[in-house]
């Protein structure tokens, strides 16, 4: 087995509620620290998440065969039946014997005010995971938001190996410090996160934007409605804009899709810009939906999507690789 390209992150599940009325009318500000309230919720949500299974699914989706990698839990054979569905390997999935699989647990109340709990439950055992065991050649590693342990020990190993990786860190670079981000991002062969985040990467490690570009291959940065930027040593930026017209329903998972995207046609040999646009397309139909995984479109739909934004030889290059 050799090629494939493995996907280190969270799997997690997400738990949303909505409370039709405000938490702040049912809260005593003297009263706080004797706190114990309920709220009646009107309705629950239970989507499907994790950094590196909506990364999988959106490769899957256009036609690569990602190899899922991280822990989940006792309670994982429904999810793993659908990722399974969809074209992902689950196979290097650690179960724990006697954990949940992780979970994020939120309300929102009529004035968009939440109160939220992360369980990280099978998430802790990530850190066991040896991805040696999995691929003695993989194409790359994506080593994505997870345990801490974890994403040190895939970094070090990849480096080990001396097997091309892809540092992922997002969400958990509000938690890491200045060390442990340097470690992660050290030596990567492209650096992914938003905009906001490029900007913790800097302020935690100290490095400047220069200095960043020093120690990675390639930065990129996604931007939102305004599209992404690329940036590597010694060459001019590449900007990419977003589709025009996105009716944007539900943001979350849209950077996940975009990386699925960007990856897959890289691995098709397009060119960077080329690969922007395929990645800003798929993130166009995830937050035009409800779920990180909810999303669909037809080979047709996604390459008259792609057409109308860049173009008729964008879309002739990618029709030729879905049909």
């Amino acid at each position: 087995m050799s090629g494939r390209l493995l996907i280190a992150g969270s799997i997690a599940t997400d738990h949303l509620m909505n409370y039709e009325g405000r938490f702040a009318d049912s809260l005593v500000a003297d009263q706080l620290e004797k706190l114990s309230v309920s709220f009646l919720v009107t309705g629950l949500d239970v989507r499907r998440g994790g950094v590196a299974p909506n990364i999988c699914f959106g490769l899957a989706r256009l036609g690569a065969s990602p190899v899922l990698v991280g822990a989940a839990g006792k309670d994982f054979a429904e999810y793993e039946s659908w990722l399974t569905r969809h074209g992902v390997d689950c196979t290097h999935v650690r179960l724990s014997e006697t954990a949940h699989t992780a979970r994020f647990v939120c309300t929102t109340d009529n004035s968009m005010s939440q109160i939220a709990s992360f369980y990280p439950g099978a998430m802790d055992e990530a850190g066991l995971i040896e991805i040696g065991g999995i691929d003695d050649a993989p194409e790359a590693v994506l080593i994505g938001a997870d345990n801490p342990v974890a994403m040190k020990r895939h970094t070090e190993e990849c480096r080990q190996r001396g097997w091309k990786f892809y540092a992922d860190p997002s969400q958990q670079l509000s938690f890491a410090d200045g060390d442990l981000i340097r470690s992660l991002v050290d030596g990567a062969a492209i650096l992914f996160s938003n905009e906001y985040e490029s900007h913790i990467i800097s302020d935690k490690t100290g490095w400047s934007a220069e200095e960043i570009l020093d120690r990675v291959d390639l930065q990129v940065t996604t931007l939102g409605g305004d599209g992404v930027l690329i940036q590597a040593k010694g060459a001019a930026p590449i900007k990419v804009t977003a589709l025009p017209d996105v009716k944007a329903i539900e943001p979350t998972g849209a950077g996940d899709s975009f990386r699925a995207g960007f990856l897959a046609a890289l691995g098709w040999g397009f060119d960077l810009a080329a690969a922007a646009q395929v990645g800003c397309t798929i993130a166009a139909f995830v937050v035009e939906s409800v779920g990180t995984q909810e999303y669909s479109f037809t080979n047709e739909e996604f390459i008259s999507r792609l057409r109308g934004a860049y173009g008729d030889q964008a879309a002739d290059a990618v029709a030729a690789r879905l049909n």
